[in-house]
């Protein structure tokens, strides 16, 4: 739990810090340094007003994130509504700071709460209210799980702690800078003597600020300072537990400390929550009855995922050496990406990885969440008496999982005789200097040279030099959330170190690439894929310039 609480702390204190907080800076400093009108820049009340700004934005942000998109997704609203409406306090805030009428209606509801002396604390807690609102999509890789606990209801004591630990973190640098506020309106005279100017002059700034957030207009600011904590965000998100409720706590064991010998990791969760299934008579289910006695495999996978590519020829080759001996593979797939949620998507990608055994279409993460999985591709090995005997996470490992495979299938048939072994080649990546994959998009853009990127079509340009692993956009692009579609001279300059790299893109068009003096052309159709668009050299200075025809969206680089 400690260290669940350290990595919260410090997740919250880096974002906090990092340049996607730069906008709303002024507001946080300004929210320290006015009193409310008629006060005594030095009175009670304005002095609590900046813990009163970071209770509220804690408050918010915590709520927020950890029950907004479950809230959301369960009425009839936009899903970016809880921003647009912390931009709209944030715009009455600065209003009601310029104009004494308005101010008197917005703090009538509350005129029983308390005296009038504390309505700098409530305008100051409204305002943190508000903050928090619009500070959400600033977010890094700490945040990211606390929303992916969210919004597929895995909410439970660990994530909790997380997302209160996050949000104190984040408010600790804000508090900064509240209270330096407040400090220059102690001892600055126009505070005190120009209440008035002050509270006009900040009430215009409120407003800029609000209507530049709303038209993305601080896009330009966030992009000309370099992500200096980019790299911080990195570490810490390879430090990030599982969250969630405990359950089964020998399972959850296994999944987070694997091992290559057979084990006990508890009762085998139920596959359940599926929506859809592949590969089975009319789309049937496999259920409970169809398992009992055999040894079951269940591979948790996503088709544009490249780690997977190189596992499931694995997968295959053991379903079908094994599968008259006992053995049953169940795919679970769980979507990375919104279009893998589309049935036809999946079914093509299945066919194209020549996958013949039964598909779950896992798009709320049900199976994921009950067998506390934490990424793809993965592994979960059942014995005849359905308990979890093995678990393998990412590649590699083949042979110890085969291994583990034989000896439960021997159990299960005492006296039976196997096959030998598959024969199939293990790709695993062995280079640790090779470039890890990279997410395209608002949410994944960690290392983008010319970013942080925000939702939004925006021109861009880069010159500079980039390091390895690093990518810069130019020309015009349209910025989703987890992707980047391409305008008008739309083109990605690359930086690598590896032998192949692949391009998960869709739609209709062509994506040329210019390596070493080499350009080739590639035609790209239908949904999302991945294809394979350069093969390098390993060394780290590889650069690949790819330009993509209007229309095609971009969700991820990976490499082998």
């Amino acid at each position: 739990m400690l260290t669940l609480i350290l990595i919260g702390l410090a997740g919250g204190f880096v974002t906090a810090i990092s340049p996607c907080i730069l906008p709303v800076l002024p507001l946080v400093f300004l929210s320290g340094g006015l009193p409310a009108t008629g006060q005594d820049a030095a009175g009670p009340a304005h002095r609590g007003r900046p813990y009163a700004v970071m209770a509220g934005l804690v408050l918010s942000f915590t709520l927020i994130t950890l029950f907004g998109t479950l809230v959301l997704g369960a009425l009839p609203l936009p899903e970016d509504i809880v921003r647009w409406a912390g931009l709209g306090v944030l715009l009455l805030i600065g209003i009601a700071m310029m104009f004494p009428k308005v101010q008197d209606l917005l703090e009538r509801p509350f005129a029983r709460v308390g005296q009038r002396q504390v309505a700098g604390t409530r305008s100051g807690f409204l305002l943190g209210l508000a903050l928090g609102a619009v500070y959400v999509p600033c977010a890094g890789p700490v945040l990211a799980a606390i929303t992916v606990a969210g919004a597929t209801q895995r909410i439970g004591v660990r994530t909790v702690l997380l997302a209160v630990a996050f949000a104190v973190g984040t408010a600790v640098p804000l508090l900064f800078f509240a209270l330096a506020g407040r400090r220059v309106g102690e001892r600055v005279r126009a505070f005190r003597t120009r209440q008035r100017g002050v509270r006009i002059a900040a009430g215009l700034v409120f407003v800029v600020l609000a209507l530049g957030l709303t038209f993305d207009v601080t896009d330009a600011l966030q992009r000309a300072v370099p992500d200096y904590t980019a790299r911080i965000d990195q570490a810490i998100a390879g430090g990030i537990p599982a969250t969630g409720s405990d359950g089964n706590r020998a399972l959850q064991e296994c999944v987070e400390q694997p091992s290559s010998e057979l084990r006990d990791c508890g009762d085998a969760p139920e596959i359940s929550g599926t929506g859809k299934w592949l590969n089975t008579p009319q789309g049937a289910p496999v259920t409970t009855d169809a398992l009992k006695g055999k040894v079951v495999l269940v591979d948790f996978w996503a088709y544009s995922c490249i780690n997977c590519h190189r596992a499931i020829p694995h997968v295959n080759a053991w379903y079908g050496r094994y599968k008259a001996h006992g053995l049953e593979v169940i795919g679970v797939h769980s979507p990375e990406y919104a279009f893998e949620h589309v049935p036809r998507n999946v079914k093509s990608g299945a066919e194209r990885l020549g996958i013949t055994y039964p598909i779950a279409l896992d798009n709320k993460f049900t199976t994921w969440n009950n067998f506390h999985n934490l990424a793809w591709p993965a592994e979960y090995l059942i014995d005849a008496d359905g308990r979890v005997r093995h678990v393998s996470v990412g590649e590699g490992g083949y042979a110890d999982e085969e291994k583990a495979i034989r000896e439960l299938l021997a159990a299960a048939r005492p006296g039976s005789s196997l096959p030998a072994p598959v024969d199939v080649p293990d790709k695993t990546p062995t280079d640790p200097g090779q470039t890890p994959e990279i997410g395209l998009g608002a949410g994944r853009s960690l290392a983008v040279a010319n970013g942080p990127l925000n939702k939004g079509t925006g021109a861009f340009v880069h010159r500079g030099r980039l390091e390895s692993g690093q990518y810069a956009l130019n020309g015009e692009w349209e910025v989703g959330s987890e992707s980047l579609t391409s305008k008008r001279n739309s083109s990605i300059e690359l930086r690598f170190s590896a032998h192949d790299v692949y391009l998960d893109v869709g739609g209709t068009g062509t994506v040329t690439t210019t390596l070493n003096g080499k350009t080739t052309t590639r035609t790209v159709s239908g949904a999302p894929n991945l294809y394979r668009v350069a093969g390098g050299t390993g060394s780290g200075q590889d650069m690949l310039t790819l330009e993509l025809s209007p229309g095609l969206s971009a969700y991820s680089f990976t490499f082998g």
